[in-house]
Formats: C-alpha cells, structure tokens, sequence
C-alpha cells in the first residue's frame, strides 16, 4: 500500500443561505453549513470528506479539528482508522462544551479517512463495508410547517421527482390535526408511496399513542422520535406497543452504547444513528453490527454523502434521506457527479473511495474560513 503518513490536514467551513426559514416542532433553520476536511499524505495521496449540518457552531467545529485534533494526528499512519478514532476521542470528553461539537469534529476525520482508506485500495466504500448492494432507495424530508406549497402540491411534486417517499413533520399541532395532514399526503401519494412521520421528540407518549391509533389504517412506515426528551426510551416503547406502530429513533444519541440502549429497551424497530453526529462511520457501523442482534433495521440522518455508502454495505439498511435543494442546497450542489433520482433509488458508483467530486466554485462562493496544521 501507498505511504499514509499524514502530512497535512486542510479544512473549509462553508454556510449557504437557506431559500426560506424551515420549521420543525420545536426548531427552525436559516442556512445550511458544513465543514470540508482534506487529509494529505507522504504518498499525495489526499482523503476528502463533508461532515455535520451545525450552523453556529461551525467555526468551533473547525477550531477543534485543527487546534486539538491535527496536532495528534500528523505523522501518524493514515490506515490506522480505529486507533485515530481512539486518539481523537478525547476531544469529546470536555463536559464544559457541547458534546456533539468534538464528535462532529471527530466524524470529519474519521470519514476522510475512510475516503482516503477507499482511494488507497482502489474501491468504493460501500463495496469495502460490505458490498450488500450498490442501489439505494431515497425517501426525502417535507412536511414542515408554514410550507410555501399545500400538502398535495409538495407530494405530488414529489411523486413527479420520483422519491420512494417522504418523512412527514409532525409534533407542532394537536394529534388530530396531525393526523388530518397525514391523511392528506397519504391520499395523495398513494399506497405506494412511503410515508414516516417525524415528531422531532415533540408529544407526550399520550398523543403519540392517539396520533398511531388515528393513522393506524395509513400504511405508516415508521414514527420517528415521537416522545419529548426527559424519558423518551422509556416513552418511545410504550408508543411502540401501545400504538401498534414501528418507532425509529437515534439520531439524538452520541454514542453506540446509547444506540445499544435503545434496542435493549425494546424502544425501535429503526435506528437512524447519525455517522456525522457521532464521531464518524466507524461508530455508526459498531451500532449496525448491534441492530443485527435485536432485529433492527437501519436508517440514518441525513448526510447522504456518508449514509449512501453505509446503509447500501449492510444487509439491514434502509432509506437514504435528503432535502428539497432549497433545504440542503449543499448536497444538491457542492457534489458535482451526485447520482440522479430513478424509480425511487440512487445508483453509487464504483470511483473508490466516497467517489464524490466537489465543485470549487461552489466552495469558494460560500467559503466563510480556510485552515490548515502540517508537518513542521
């Protein structure tokens, strides 16, 4: 193999505007943001990855990656992916500052260094994580509340692009109301067409059973983190039993221990961990390993970039989930060979490593900071 010593680690943190103001239960969004991380080594040889969707916080983000992490890890053998894992870790031990700041900042090097692990041996990450199959189906997230489109506009346009389905919001409303909106897309979709819901943790599990009981005829794909925080594993299985209804959850988690929890409390029948928000694919596929124990299927948050590779390698995935372009203007436009849409899936291709190639008119059109730590 080619010399992986690193030699340099770059980073661009880019912000995009978002087209409108996007709301959730409990939250909404104004831009779009990520940071860019290139990992050089002695060979040229040179990994290249995007992370996290953090908006405020996206220069602290670059800071950890290049003031605590880059120090540590230059000279080291790029190939080494769990021992780096196990070296950046600490980055996400300080309890002063938010915790899924140094795992993003983790998660963008342990993803860069699986890029350059698939560049070094000639293959494609979803073929070297498994290689289960290379077409992925694609549901997209709709739904929000304040939409400039109606339900049946939003769905029939999605029909139109050909989604395999969509994730619906809910949460901000009564259960009833809820209810009546789901019914709208379903209708409209068809009984083919996939719909989950996602209440972003927003009803008590009260409202969460009445929501499951109301939609129970509507061919439901799954109910995502449909309890408020304060006891939600214990929530979330009370909604799974008492609601008839298969529940997703794991994006709010930081580690696959609390995944394993999860799964232990009977709470889901989906684990959508998100690789980004965790500390890189190398945890997330610890926790893929674990759903194959409790018969759980996997999903992921967002980050089609990384989850393409990770849910196409396994036997267990699921759907691929991403935006409307005016919701992620990134991933619709920094990947210049992004795979189109047809017949509800994506077909990745066999260029090794995550195999993207990143538009640099686009990164410098939003770049807002450059950095870089290399070999004295």
């Amino acid at each position: 193999m080619q010399d992986l010593t690193i030699t340099r680690i770059e980073t661009e943190a880019i912000r995009v505007p978002l087209a409108r103001t996007y709301r959730g239960s409990h939250y909404k969004m104004t831009h779009r943001s990520t940071v860019i991380t290139r990992i050089h080594t002695a060979s040229g040889l040179v990994g290249e990855a995007y992370a996290g969707d953090e908006d405020a916080s996206l220069l602290e983000i670059e800071s950890i990656i290049q003031e605590e992490l880059a120090p540590l890890l230059i000279g080291q053998d790029g190939s080494a992916i769990e021992r780096l894992w196990e070296i950046a870790r600490p980055a996400t031990w300080d309890i002063l500052r938010d915790r899924r700041l140094g795992l993003v900042a983790c998660a963008s090097i342990d993803v860069t260094l699986w890029d350059l692990m698939g560049k070094a041996l000639g293959v494609p990450l979803w073929k070297l994580w498994g290689g289960y199959r290379s077409r992925v189906p694609v549901i997209t997230i709709g739904g929000y509340y304040g939409s400039n489109l109606t339900i049946k506009e939003e769905v029939e346009y999605l029909l139109k692009e050909e989604f395999a389905g969509m994730k619906f919001k809910i949460g901000g409303m009564s259960p009833e109301d809820d209810a009546k909106r789901f019914k709208e897309a379903r209708k409209v979709g068809g009984d083919n067409f996939r719909i989950a819901v996602d209440a972003n943790q927003g009803y008590t599990p009260a409202q969460a059973i009445e929501f499951s009981k109301l939609v129970a005829d509507d061919n439901l794909l799954w109910f995502e983190e449909p309890c408020i925080w304060q006891n939600d594993k214990k929530g979330m299985r009370d909604v799974r039993y008492g609601g008839s209804v298969a529940v997703c959850a794991g994006q709010s988690e930081f580690s696959a221990a609390g995944c394993r929890d999860l799964m232990e409390a009977g709470s889901i029948d989906f684990c959508n961990f998100d690789s980004s928000w965790s500390g890189g694919p190398t945890e997330w596929r610890k926790v893929a390993a674990m759903a194959t124990v409790y018969d759980v299927k996997m999903a992921h948050h967002e980050e089609a970039q990384v989850s393409a590779h990770l849910l196409a390698s396994i036997p267990h995935g699921t759907y691929v989930e991403y935006f409307h372009p005016d919701r992620d203007p990134i991933w619709h436009n920094l990947l210049a060979n992004r795979p189109a849409l047809k017949d509800g899936h994506i077909q990745l291709n066999d260029n090794p490593g995550l195999g993207w190639e990143l538009d640099r008119d686009y990164i410098n059109k939003y770049r807002i900071s450059e950095r870089f730590t290399e070999a004295k």
